[in-house]
């Protein structure tokens, strides 16, 4: 079961477009299009061509105020201080024990502090960040009036006229649109993604001048399946209440394109974060799976993944990929080996073993403790 859904959003304008098929009830994803008739071309164009997806559920709200940065930093994982006009960052806010309660993407631009996250966790965070103000000037406030379309494809770089910029921003870059919103690239799930912050009310507009620029439209089932494919979490889908960042791959600086900064001041739960990365090793860590696309019925989102009848992990994203066929992303106990005989309710399992992260590498606190120990 997927964790903390709210399926009260509101429909996405663009679901009246021909042929748009919505998210499959009772999922985040229910207010989007899931595809538009061709979940496998849409899947290609997005490869091999350009394809535009809505994701207009996203919930995006904006910090104002000259402290903006500088305060956001000191609540949150990532470092931020140092965030130039015009960039952006990937960010987590942890509970006291380090465990991830919200992931998002922020851009700072213009004076604006621009953020977008899950729609059903969107209110939360931004209740958390207004009880976190104080006498801090940064004044969070949602801004449901703008919405996220993103962009796929190598084709993107023959639509600056399009968009109306002049160049194509680098990793995690922004530009500012004409007509409101920007521009920002971002280096997941593909090479060659941008997400569209524009008016909500300029959707439908928007989607007509990439359609009509040859741009095709991708449902948000071509976004899952290259993003499972490029092992990128989802929060709430591949994460449970008990998920740290060291296991889902969120370690990392902006240049690293990670959301935990590991050499910065403190923040709620950074005591977990750092014992973990120095002493310890994560319980669990996310990998890619194969599965069986011939067993008559399929799990659900938080199943357990078994081995040999013995609970071993927990299912994350299922979906089909036009290439790699059924694929889901999983949370499973870091002792599993990778040639383990898996199970996900009637479907068998196989690890990529490419997916599995090192784990060999020795720790910098375990090294210090051994010296101090004249080991």
């Amino acid at each position: 079961m997927v964790d903390d859904v709210s399926v009260d959003l509101p429909p996405s304008p663009l679901l009246t477009v021909p042929g748009a098929v919505a998210g499959p009830p009772g999922t985040p994803d229910a207010a989007v299009a899931w595809h538009y008739g061709d979940p496998f071309g849409e899947q290609r164009a997005a490869v091999e061509r350009a394809a535009v997806v809505d994701r207009s559920h996203r919930f995006v709200l904006t910090i104002t105020g000259a402290e903006r940065l500088s305060w956001l930093h000191t609540i949150s994982s990532q470092h931020i201080t140092d965030l130039g006009d015009g960039e952006s960052a990937e960010d987590l806010d942890l509970d006291l024990n380090g465990r991830v309660l919200n992931h998002f993407v922020l851009t700072d631009l213009d004076g604006t502090l621009w953020i977008d996250t899950e729609g059903e966790r969107g209110q939360d965070l931004l209740d958390f960040l207004r009880k976190m103000v104080f006498w801090a000037d940064a004044k969070p406030e949602a801004a449901p009036e703008h919405a996220v379309l993103t962009l796929l494809g190598p084709g993107i770089a023959a639509l600056t006229e399009t968009l109306g910029v002049e160049q194509l921003p680098p990793a995690y870059g922004a530009i500012a649109l004409p007509s409101g919103g920007f521009l920002r690239r971002m280096p997941w799930p593909t090479g060659d993604s941008f997400d569209l912050l524009v008016p909500r009310e300029e959707l439908q507009s928007w989607w007509s001048r990439l359609t009509t620029a040859g741009v095709a439209p991708a449902g948000l089932w071509a976004f899952e399946a290259l993003r499972v494919a490029s092992l990128r979490p989802r929060i709430g889908m591949d994460t449970d209440d008990r998920t740290i960042p060291h296991e889902v791959h969120w370690i990392g600086g902006v240049g690293e394109f990670g959301a935990v900064h590991l050499n910065k001041g403190c923040y709620r739960g950074q005591e977990t974060v750092a014992r973990v990365h120095n002493l310890g090793k994560p319980p669990r860590h996310l990998v890619l799976l194969h599965l069986d696309g011939s067993a008559d019925s399929r799990p659900e989102v938080g199943d357990p993944v078994t081995a040999g009848g013995r609970a071993v992990g927990r299912l994350g994203t299922l979906v089909d990929h036009y290439e790699l066929g059924p694929i889901a992303l999983a949370l499973l106990k870091r002792a599993v080996p990778a040639d383990a005989q898996l199970e996900a309710g009637p479907m068998a399992a196989a690890i990529d073993p490419d997916s599995v992260p090192a784990d060999d590498e020795p720790q910098a606190g375990r090294l210090a403790v051994e010296r101090l120990r004249g080991r």
